[in-house]
């Protein structure tokens, strides 16, 4: 019919656009995420882009990189070193995990320095902000409030305040009248985070995002959210662990992988300065299946614990739990284990856990996690004095990882005498007073050093 507006079918996961409605979309494979939305609409007329002119690399002034710190050391540090002007950055985490606390306690620590800051809300009323602000103790002339969800009213009501730094909890509530969509879709919260993208490049002015999490631990909205950022933080945690890492995943400006630990108490977040020692300060002793790797996250060496427990199964399908490491890590493992020294673990049941809730993906813990799967099986304790670290190969052997010195000088700093290593770590590290370090070529040489 003449007239008659045109519809697509947009995924919601990644934000293919079809003609006609697909149970499964084509492009990521995800089912049921075909939605019928508008088209956006062809703009008229000749727009300003803020494109910039061609300039040869060499006649490009490289100015001194003023980042604004925050006050909270630990928020700091995943940022590379503070917030960077123009940047936008994107806070995602699970509902209740503490994303707004932590965003207001940041902008509550700007506004103290004498920064404007504004917090639009999508979610929740002055009153119920209020409310959160008098618990965290929060209380500042330059912090101001906006709810609604406009993006259009936000950008006319905040143009008389010139903020220093803008902060949207979150942009899967906010719209813009441009497009005929519901708030949330593919199509808004990609133009929303643009516009407020272009506002962060053009003005200077830092912008902070908070997004929901799906069931699958990602980010809602299309992925395109992440990639038009310039930095992604995951704010991670078990609700029951008071203790919450902020994760740094994507970052243009500094480390990737870098890690802020905070405890939640009753009057907000509370930073970490030595998670290392807070991490430890629970560990049994003398227990069977518990050993401690130093690992890198980020710059920061943390020592953590590795758990391990291996008993015979009653079922027909032995058990494999990992929580905090890789599941598919402990199957290669125990392979590796039967195969090269004749340590069967087919029928056993067996469980490994990091202690305090962390996440270890680097292949350093490899050793750790053997060992602890070996002391376990034999019932022998290791040494409350020992850490280890290194990657174990298909074929038993132990290699070596990267910042060897970096992990030991952490183990030292928090009462370790001896370190189980590879051979080539060993020969290249540098040697530290009252620190013993044990050299291993395979898994052999660890069964032969610690239990036989």
């Amino acid at each position: 019919m003449a007239g008659q507006k045109k519809l697509v079918y947009v995924c919601q996961s990644c934000g293919s656009q079809s003609p006609k409605w697909m149970g499964r979309c084509p492009d990521c494979g995800e089912w049921d995420s075909m939605v019928e939305e508008a088209p956006r609409p062809q703009t008229k007329g000749k727009v300003s882009s803020g494109m910039s002119q061609a300039t040869s690399i060499d006649n490009i002034s490289l100015a001194q990189e003023m980042r604004l710190k925050t006050g909270l050391a630990e928020f700091d540090r995943t940022l590379g070193g503070g917030v960077v002007p123009g940047s936008m950055v994107l806070i995602g985490g699970e509902p209740g995990i503490g994303k707004s606390t932590l965003i207001l306690q940041v902008l509550d620590r700007l506004a103290g320095q004498g920064s404007r800051v504004l917090y639009l809300s999508g979610e929740e009323s002055p009153q119920q902000i209020k409310l959160r602000a008098e618990r965290l103790s929060v209380h500042s002339d330059n912090l101001y409030i906006i709810t609604g969800t406009c993006i259009e009213d936000f950008f006319e009501k905040s143009e008389p305040l010139k903020p220093d730094l803008l902060a949207v909890d979150s942009i899967q509530t906010v719209y813009t009248d441009a497009i005929d969509s519901a708030p949330g879709s593919v199509s808004q919260v990609r133009e929303v985070a643009a516009r407020l993208m272009t506002l962060a490049k053009q003005s200077g002015i830092p912008v902070f995002l908070i997004g929901h999490v799906t069931k699958e631990g990602a980010i809602a909205g299309p992925k395109v959210l992440e990639h038009l950022v310039d930095t992604v933080l995951y704010f991670e945690g078990d609700r029951g662990h008071v203790f919450r890492i902020l994760r740094s995943v994507k970052n243009r400006f500094g480390s990737t992988n870098e890690i802020g630990v905070f405890e939640m108490k009753d009057s907000g977040l509370e930073e970490v300065g030595n998670p290392s020692r807070i991490f430890l300060e629970e560990r049994p002793q003398d227990v069977p299946g518990s050993v401690v790797i130093p690992c890198i996250e980020g710059t920061r060496p943390l020592l953590v614990e590795i758990q391990a427990l291996v008993g015979p199964s009653p079922l027909g399908m032995p058990r494999r739990t990992a929580i905090g490491v890789d599941h598919n890590r402990i199957s290669l493992l125990v392979a590796v284990l039967g195969k090269k020294i004749g340590m069967e673990l087919g029928d056993q049941d067996i469980f490994v856990n990091v202690a305090g809730g962390l996440k270890v993906d680097e292949p350093a813990a490899d050793l750790g996690i053997v060992t602890a799967m070996m002391s376990s099986f034999l019932n022998k304790p290791v040494d409350r004095d020992l850490v280890m670290f290194g990657e174990v190969g298909l074929a038993g052997e132990i290699r070596g990882v990267s910042q060897p010195d970096m992990r030991i000088g952490e183990a030292k700093k928090l009462g370790f005498f001896r370190c189980l290593l590879s051979r080539s770590n060993k020969e290249g590290a540098i040697v530290q007073k009252k620190m013993q370090l044990l050299g291993a070529e395979s898994i052999q040489d660890v069964y032969d050093l610690l239990f036989k």
